[in-house]
């Protein structure tokens, strides 16, 4: 099994993501990040589930329509951490490159 370590940034991607919910009156937007959280538990077990992008990234799809985020993240075989960073991003939205 591997074990998740989260880039000091996705706090900042929560936040921005709850400000945007907030702004545009989503109900529940804590609901979501719990979403996004469950989501990304997945690579745990199941790492290589991801669609491969640019270079040793991947990317997991969460959700769909307006409840759509890309979850980035690299996992790194033999390491007892596996999956080294993730950052979760509104579908559509910019992929934070140098966070991995």
């Amino acid at each position: 099994m591997s074990r998740i370590e989260l880039a000091p940034e996705v706090g900042e991607d929560f936040d921005r993501i709850l400000d945007h919910l907030v702004r545009y009156g989503v109900e529940d937007p804590a609901s979501r990040i719990r979403e996004i959280v469950l989501a990304i538990d997945v690579l745990e077990h199941n790492p290589l589930i991801g669609r491969p992008i640019a270079g040793e990234k991947k990317e997991l799809v969460i959700g769909r329509r307006s409840r759509g985020y890309v979850a980035l993240y690299r996992y790194v075989r033999g390491d007892r951490h596996g999956l080294r960073a993730c950052t979760a991003e509104p579908a559509g939205g910019r992929i934070y490159e140098g966070v991995i």
